[in-house]
């Protein structure tokens, strides 16, 4: 390869998991990208520095220091500092999942995870990364000059606001009133710039977001669970069951059973129809 071509990226997983390991390599391993992997946190903060690669897939729970300790490492070492950490891993407490973002990681994708949905993410924090900045509102504009009111906020300050906020979203799916102004509220900024630092990252405000994400959970369950219809409207924030089908069908094309009964025919329709949809 000559010195003017660009290399594709490479991307390093950290992980004492052989079943994930192998799931993750083969997987991207379809893809352009290059694959190296480290079975523990030294290791694989040693391969960090010495490689650099473009992307880090980072587990938490593994033998020595766990995989918060190897992102702080990561994110205080100059010459690593810029690379986006993603944390995997099977830990469901709130406070412990911040702590991976607080750490420095720029997303966190609970195990079991979704293949799909983890190529995707590393997909949009390689674009990320290739950005030095993402345009933030100021909040002291008007409404009528808000098309001129961004300033240029380094990448991990909003980067990290976002990812603070989805986990929140995550965390409260299932609530019925959960509306965008509260997790504006929870994250202390107004709605307008929280709005802004998501379509800037995903093109879709965080009511769309919220919305998506349910309908995405509840396509999830009604293909891989036998969970009741109702029950999975109320495990995706819908009260109302027929609010829920009225709204699913909307989104998806199909009503909750007609997915269902496709799922159980074909199960490689699911996946299709999510890589479709939210590719």
């Amino acid at each position: 390869m000559s010195n003017n071509e660009v290399q594709p990226p490479h991307i390093l997983i950290i992980d004492d998991d052989p079943d994930q390991l192998r799931l993750l390599v083969a997987a991207l391993r379809n893809t352009p990208y290059r694959v190296s992997v480290a079975l523990n946190g030294d290791q694989g903060y040693a391969r960090a520095t010495v490689l650099l690669p473009d992307l880090i897939l980072l587990d938490v729970r593994m033998p020595g220091r766990n995989g918060i300790t190897i992102a702080r490492l990561l994110k205080t070492n100059p010459s690593t500092q810029h690379i986006p950490i993603l944390i995997l891993s099977a830990l469901n407490d709130e406070r412990e999942r911040l702590a991976g973002l607080r750490a420095g990681a720029v997303d966190f994708i609970s195990k079991p995870f979704y293949v799909d949905e983890v190529l995707e993410r590393t997909r949009i924090h390689l674009a990320l990364a290739q950005r030095k900045t993402l345009p933030a509102l100021d909040e002291t504009a008007t409404d009528q000059s808000q098309g001129e009111a961004y300033s240029s906020n380094p990448l991990p300050t909003n980067l990290m606001l976002k990812q603070v906020a989805t986990e929140f979203i995550l965390n409260h799916i299932h609530d019925t009133s959960l509306k965008s102004s509260d997790v504006a509220s929870n994250m202390e900024v107004s709605l307008r710039r929280l709005n802004a630092v998501f379509e800037s990252s995903d093109g879709i405000s965080v009511f769309e977001f919220i919305r998506q994400e349910r309908m995405r959970r509840a396509a999830l369950m009604l293909g891989q669970s036998t969970l009741g219809i109702a029950d999975i409207s109320i495990e995706v924030g819908y009260a109302n069951p027929a609010n829920f089908a009225t709204e699913f069908k909307k989104f998806w094309g199909k009503s909750p059973t007609q997915l269902r009964s496709e799922s159980q025919t074909n199960p490689d329709s699911l996946q299709q129809l999510i890589s479709v949809k939210f590719n």
